[in-house]
């Protein structure tokens, strides 16, 4: 078989000491499997790689083992730096391997390391690439060299699910990455002129008589809080709520069921968000603002119910009290099966209210089949139940390829909405991607048509009663020089009907880009369009109104320096005010805006990352402000060890707004979150964290009445949670 490994068994563990001369010891010598000949994908995709890679593979009854011995001619320059577990940033040094355990050339396990042996897991899937919510067990090591650096891997079967076949054959990915030269190798070669990456995997071969054994994990946890909060349940009666102390505690369960499927159950889970999520502009936004899915629970194999329409958006259980979850493949066959409370529907409403104390119910299905070459078809269906209001959605969906560029996703569901006022609405939505690459070229299309009454509770918001069409399309001229590696223009276009066929949307980008050496870009766009806005959108509308706005700026980023990274946007052009004075339609305004982001890392342990927002609208007639917006935030961590970090941040917001030009009432923000984490590993954890926010709000904003340019304190919080995980 092309490109096969043939995995030897070995009678024990390997350990990294025996590797640092570049070479397994004499005790070591030929009793691993040998693989090398590492092939460019970038900056010169096919050509060999600059710097020597060998890598060594073997198992044991319990382990797969993975040796990358890293040669480089100048390893002053290897990078890496001491970072919290699943936060290698793509400036590092780094090794990786990808185990497709069903040999489907759709779905891998991956894991990777940088020289200090951080350790990042994921899972690889076709139809969406790295999905980082994946964590289990393993072990990671690094040490850099005079000649490179070495790094071992040691997997538990226990921590992978794959066939029960007494012979396994697997397929197999390994890369490296090395940003001085921004090289990217694997092996086997795998190219950009064929669409995908596992479809060009090796395989493995040898590994025998191999189980997870028992594998049943519990997870019980304890936390306390203790709180001050603005209790903005009934609006007209506004008071802070709290408590001195609040204790909880709660137990995850997991359990194999035959080496293939996994049900994970929870009680009184504690589904608080450890992280805090990213900064985004969310001001004069018409729609929903997306923010990705923190918690634990919710995050692992999250992959299993991802379709090409976000049908679960977890987001949306809030606070649930239990949850239970059934995942895992036989053959062909792929399930994920959901199922939720959610006590906030009756926790944000006032004591008095009929529905408080009362609970919403989810549950998700999602079935899949492998067909043709990487290819499935599959079905989801989701509800969500409320005293006796409901949600349903379900639909089909197939991923296809065709030869080594095309690919092709899809999806059509439909669904039923009963209100808590008995009205009710039903509609359809349709989704169609298409998509091919290669080495100098992409282009996709994608048609949406989503009918009037289509909702869903459960998922991202779906804009209802349109049909959207948009296309893009780059090319990359390759010189690959000593400096420019390639360069070209890219093109984006939208446009937006409701379902009468009238324009509501018409957008184009246009934009060049210059791509050096280490991840260093700079680039230039122009864009514009119209928007037809309606009475229905805007009752201050007598008629339909179609606006035009347009702007230009330039784009930049590089990782060229060790310590220092940045990239950014800015640019000037004009937009729309949604949110004028009251009473008056939406109007055409000037507008100035900067996205920046620096990273600072002034020693190995320190990692330092700033963030940038502003966002300006002015007035077309005057040139007086309409609002200003702007958003810093210094997020600080100091890794003293692989398991122990001190994470600091500090959020400042604040948005002026002029009264004569919009509804924006001026305010402003201080936010200050510090967490010691000390994570063992997934599910062995302590957090200790508090957060204040100091407002200066409106004056009538809770009775508070703060003076001018001064802070309150209107929110504060110390939590604490331990959890300890038994594996059996």
């Amino acid at each position: 078989m092309l490109n096969n490994v043939v995995i030897p068994h070995v009678d024990k563990a390997p350990v990294l000491e025996e590797f640092l001369e570049m070479k397994p010891s004499a005790a070591w010598a030929g009793k691993l499997a040998e693989v090398s000949q590492f092939t460019q994908r970038d900056p010169k995709d096919g050509q060999p790689a600059l710097s020597k890679t060998v890598v060594y593979l073997g198992y044991d009854d319990k382990n797969f083992y993975t040796v990358f011995v890293c040669f480089d001619d100048q390893p002053g320059t290897i990078r890496s730096r001491m970072a919290r577990r699943d936060t290698i940033g793509p400036d590092d040094d780094e090794v990786q391997i990808y185990l497709d355990t069903f040999y489907d050339k759709n779905r891998a396990y991956g894991f990777m390391t940088n020289p200090r042996g951080i350790q990042f897991d994921y899972i690889w899937t076709e139809a969406n690439g790295y999905d980082n919510s994946f964590d289990t067990i393993w072990n990671a090591e690094g040490h850099v060299t005079k000649q490179g650096w070495v790094a071992l891997f040691a997997v538990p079967f226990k921590s992978l699910r794959f066939s029960t076949k007494p012979e396994q054959t697997w397929g197999l990915l390994l890369q490296r990455v090395v940003p001085r030269t921004s090289e990217n190798l694997f092996w086997p070669q795998n190219t950009k002129s064929i669409s995908g990456r596992l479809n060009q995997e090796g395989t493995v071969s040898g590994v025998s008589k191999i189980s997870p054994g028992r594998n049943i994990q519990i997870i019980p946890y304890v936390a306390g809080r203790s709180f001050r909060a603005p209790d903005l349940r009934d609006p007209n009666n506004l008071q802070f709520g709290g408590a001195h102390f609040r204790g909880t505690g709660g137990v995850d369960a997991k359990m194999v069921i035959k080496d293939s499927f996994v049900l994970d159950a929870t009680l009184n889970p504690d589904f608080g968000q450890v992280e805090s999520d990213e900064p985004q502009v969310t001001v004069n936004q018409r729609f929903e603002v997306f923010f990705p899915e923190k918690r634990p629970f919710f995050l692992e194999n999250a992959s299993y119910f991802d379709t090409p329409i976000t049908l679960l958006f977890t987001r949306r259980i809030v606070e649930p009290k239990f949850g239970a979850r059934f995942t895992g493949k036989k053959g062909p066959y792929q399930v994920g099966i959901l199922f939720a409370d959610d006590v906030s529907p009756g926790r944000n409403v006032p004591d008095s209210d009929p529905l408080h104390g009362k609970r919403a119910y989810f549950g998700i299905a999602r079935f899949s089949r492998d067909i043709f070459k990487q290819g499935h078809i599959g079905f989801m269906y989701t509800e969500r139940e409320f005293e006796g209001s409901f949600n349903r959605v379900g639909g089909f969906d197939a991923h296809l390829k065709f030869g080594d560029k095309w690919t092709l996703d899809g999806q059509a569901v439909a669904s039923q909405t009963k209100n808590l006022d008995d009205t009710t609405q039903a509609g359809p939505s349709y989704q169609l991607y298409v998509d091919r690459s290669s080495k100098k070229s992409d282009v996709n299309s994608m048609y949406i048509d989503t009918g009037q009454g289509f909702h869903t509770e459960p998922g991202f918001f779906r804009r209802p009663s349109i049909r959207r069409f948009s296309n893009y399309a780059n090319y990359r001229f390759r010189p690959e020089g000593k400096h420019l590696l390639n360069h070209g223009p890219s093109m984006f276009t939208e446009n937006i009907w409701d379902r009468t066929g009238l324009r509501l949307t018409e957008f184009v980008n246009v934009n060049y880009q210059f791509n050096f050496i280490r991840e260093t870009t700079i680039g230039a766009f122009v864009q514009g369009g119209h928007e037809r806005l309606r009475p229905f959108d805007f009752s201050t509308l007598p008629s339909n109104q179609d606006y035009r706005s347009g702007r230009q700026g330039i784009f930049f980023g590089s990782f060229y320096f060790p310590k220092l990274s940045f990239f950014g946007e800015l640019g000037n052009g004009t937009a729309l005010n949604f949110v004028p004075v009251p009473g008056l339609p939406p109007v055409v305004a000037d507008m100035n805006y900067a996205n920046l982001f620096l990273t600072v890392k002034p020693m190995t342990a320190l990692t330092i990352d700033n963030t940038y927002f502003l966002t300006h609208l002015l007035d077309r007639n005057t040139g007086h402000s309409s609002f200003t917006n702007h958003i810093i935030r210094s997020k600080w961590n100091y890794q003293f060890t692989k398991s122990l970090s001190l994470r600091f941040i500090m959020q400042y917001n604040t948005l002026l707004g002029n009264p004569n030009y919009t509804s924006l009432a001026t305010n402003k923000g201080l936010n200050t979150d510090v967490l010691v984490t000390w994570l063992l590993h997934p599910g062995t954890a302590v957090y200790v964290g508090y957060n204040t926010n100091m407002a200066n709000p409106d004056p009538t904003y809770m009775g508070l009445n703060p003076a001018p340019n001064r802070f309150i304190n209107d929110s504060r919080g110390l939590f604490i949670k331990a959890s300890y995980l038994f594996r059996f």
